[in-house]
């Protein structure tokens, strides 16, 4: 936030851009020395198709290429009486054909600053070097038609303070062209902010202005620019202002920490499913009371005794279909009880099972006598 804002070096040329290689100062100042400038922001080919125009036409821009219809509707515009100037790093190769001319790059062979110097030739103007200090590529008119062609200006690698330029690096040219006439240059830098404001090369752009007539109307093209006309997108009123910059940017930077810190998918959370108690015993219980409580001996005692023969056949694995001497025996042995304790339970199950009621005296005696022969069982299982 503190440190200086980065200087914008792109080579727009549009008019409206205040950066160094914008136009804005340019067309501030023409406007002053010229009676009727308009801005045309469409194909000259359109324009001139549909506006019965006169004066001088001007293009500026890194590089400008017309199209072969283009070219051509511009050439018979020219050749009714006006003036077209072009000045573009370097031109389509339909243009130089046309008059006659090619260019070449300017050697930059011990030019290790990357610097040059421009000049005008008429004596009637300031025609000091006037240098320019950012690195780029120029160019010059290595071949011209000499009959046809009148040298305005010259470009080469500046040499140093009161150092001559080479007169062979024509970079300005003017050509008559049937009534009107085309001015071309390889020095567009001349019309943007940053050399303008570098006194006293403001002089360099006026002297070159002199050679239109401004008492006509002046035409400067404003469609083929390396620089946008307009800014469609908001976001540029958010990227142009550093505050506003660097919230925007927080906020992408919140968000990209929440998808993958919080964005991911999350397990809904597993209820914890508490296991059905165990209500057998509760469930016995209760029905016994129930029985007990209406006095159905009978019930309960029979229940009684059928879960003790399900128990001798789940433990000691021995049948109770039939109740014989052998059984008595064989239970005896594996439930650790004597023949004549088993054989005295057995007969009094007997006796419970041929009464069709008995009291509750009864009931507990089987219970005592059950529960008797079952603590003595070796078989049973151990907690």
């Amino acid at each position: 936030m503190t440190k200086p804002k980065k200087i914008n070096w792109f080579p727009s040329y549009a008019l409206h851009h205040k950066i160094p290689f914008g136009a804005f100062v340019f067309n501030e100042q023409i406007q002053r020395i010229s009676e009727t400038v308009k801005l045309i922001d469409r194909p000259p080919f359109e324009y001139l198709k549909d506006n019965t125009i006169n004066g001088t036409y001007i293009f500026f821009n890194g590089g400008i290429n017309y199209g072969r219809e283009e070219l051509n509707a511009l050439l018979d515009w020219v050749d009714k009486g006006n003036t077209l100037m072009v000045s573009a790093v370097d031109f389509e190769p339909k243009l130089l054909d046309t008059l006659h001319l090619s260019t070449e790059s300017v050697s930059t062979v011990a030019n290790f600053n990357n610097e040059y110097q421009v000049q005008l030739v008429n004596p009637h103007l300031d025609n000091n070097t006037f240098k320019f200090d950012k690195p780029t590529t120029f160019f010059h008119f290595n071949e011209i038609d000499t009959l046809n062609t009148r040298i305005i200006g010259f470009i080469d690698t500046y040499r140093g303070e009161n150092q001559p330029i080479k007169d062979s690096l024509v970079n300005i040219i003017k050509q008559s062209f049937g009534d009107g006439e085309i001015i071309l240059s390889t020095f567009p830098q001349a019309f943007t902010n940053y050399f303008i404001l570098n006194s006293p090369n403001q002089n360099y752009t006026s002297s070159l202005l002199s050679y239109l007539d401004t008492k006509q109307p002046i035409f400067i093209d404003t469609y083929y620019k390396s620089g946008k006309k307009f800014y469609t997108s908001p976001m540029y009123l958010f990227l142009n202002n550093d505050a506003l910059k660097w919230a925007y940017y927080l906020v992408l930077i919140g968000v990209l920490i929440y998808v993958i810190f919080e964005g991911r998918r999350k397990q809904r959370a597993i209820p914890i499913i508490k296991p059905l108690k165990n209500q057998t015993i509760a469930f016995t219980r209760t029905i016994a009371n129930m029985y007990y409580e209406k006095g159905q001996h009978k019930d309960i005692a029979t229940h009684k005794i059928q879960h003790f023969l399900d128990h001798i056949r789940s433990t000691m694995y021995l049948q109770t279909y039939f109740i014989d001497d052998e059984f008595i025996t064989n239970l005896a042995a594996r439930s650790n009880n004597s023949i004549e304790d088993t054989k005295a339970l057995f007969d009094y199950i007997n006796t419970i099972n041929s009464s069709e009621q008995i009291n509750d005296k009864a009931l507990e005696k089987l219970n005592t006598l059950i529960e008797n022969f079952k603590s003595q069982n070796t078989w049973k299982t151990k907690p």
